[in-house]
């Protein structure tokens, strides 16, 4: 039997947030991906980030583009905004919502094919912009949608479930978007729930792009012996570079680790987001260092987790334009039309 919408009783005993929401009310449609989907692990730590911060559903807007990952903001925040777009596009999407509006909070959830191949150019110009917006990319390394092609983040040597070879090499998101000039950039992976949340709660809070790249296993195309995505071979090969909690600003800062291993950084919003150093003397604010970390780690056959780099003090695209201080959607219509007078004269300055 298959069901398209959840129960809306909800058991009273259930726990509440600031404003008086539960988890609850932070999900959306039950999910038609298949069982066992990374994608859908994925999702419970998207919702547990939103609930935890406290922040109001309508305030957010979901966007995607094309494939199995770009199904996921169906399945969270039933009441935020949303908006599917073409394939590869969600960041042109979410670049004009951003300039329109300011105050919205902007998730976008993409896929490897969806960013890596079709999409790569529109995603390099969002990090270069520093676009305000959390960017959740769901790495399987599979095209799923179209039975298990490889896809752009496949690693060389990996077979398909087929037994195919690919001989060519990944493109590794995080060194892209670290070579790009991001602002934030981590990478987890779907089953580490424990991370993943405190790195998405960070990337919320960040000002700019925060780029998170997560393995989420394919249980249907890329699970198998052979496969560099899968549950098998991510949790035998994660290193954790970094364990990070995220500490809002309004709550007190605790921590239980030993004097000398915490590493404090301010994010804009005044929160704080802590972290553990495992490697030793690693600074996520080295992006030299982060980089030539990353392809260390690739080199012993390790996948790098945890935050990779982020810098707290880089203006965003709002900032870099030097926009005006109110929200675009909030100027009267004569501001943003002055009419045909003010058109010509424009004119002008380019003949």
């Amino acid at each position: 039997m298959s069901y398209i919408a959840k129960p809306k009783v909800h058991h009273p005993s259930l726990r509440k947030n600031a404003l008086g929401l539960t988890r609850r009310d932070y999900e959306g449609a039950i999910t038609t991906l298949c069982a066992g989907c990374g994608h859908d692990s994925v999702t419970a730590a998207i919702v547990q980030a939103f609930w935890d911060l406290d922040i109001e559903p309508y305030k957010v807007a979901k966007l995607s583009g094309i494939g199995c990952s770009s199904k996921t903001p169906a399945y969270f925040l039933r009441e935020a905004h949303g908006f599917n777009s073409v394939h590869g596009r969600m960041p042109a999407i979410a670049t004009g919502a951003g300039a329109a509006n300011r105050d919205l909070i902007l998730i976008g959830i993409s896929g490897d094919g969806d960013s890596l191949s079709i999409g790569l150019g529109q995603l390099c110009h969002a990090i270069r912009r520093n676009v305000n917006l959390l960017y959740v990319l769901e790495n399987n390394g599979v095209y799923g949608l179209t039975k298990g092609q490889f896809s752009a983040s496949a690693d060389h040597g990996s077979t398909s479930k087929k037994g195919e070879i690919n001989g060519m090499n990944a493109i590794d998101s995080a060194l892209l978007a670290i070579s790009l000039g991001a602002t934030f950039v981590a990478r987890s992976f779907s089953g580490d729930k424990a991370q993943l949340v405190p790195l998405l709660k960070a990337g919320l809070a960040h000002k700019g792009l925060a780029f998170i790249d997560v393995i989420s296993p394919c249980v249907t195309f890329n699970d198998h012996e052979g496969s560099t995505k899968g549950y098998a071979y991510t949790r035998e090969h994660q290193i954790e570079l970094v364990q990070a909690d995220y500490v809002p600003e309004h709550s007190e800062i605790t921590t239980d680790y030993e004097p000398g291993s915490v590493k404090n950084v301010l994010l804009h919003d005044g929160s704080t987001l802590r972290l553990r150093k495992v490697a030793e003397e690693y600074d996520p604010t080295d992006r030299d260092r982060a980089y030539a970390l990353i392809r260390e780690r690739q080199r012993l056959g390790e996948v790098a987790t945890g935050l990779l780099y982020i810098s707290p003090d880089a203006p965003d695209m709002i900032e870099q334009s030097e926009a005006i201080a109110e929200p675009v959607y909030n100027q009267p219509f004569e501001n943003l039309c002055p009419g045909s007078a003010e058109l010509e004269k424009l004119q002008l300055r380019f003949r």
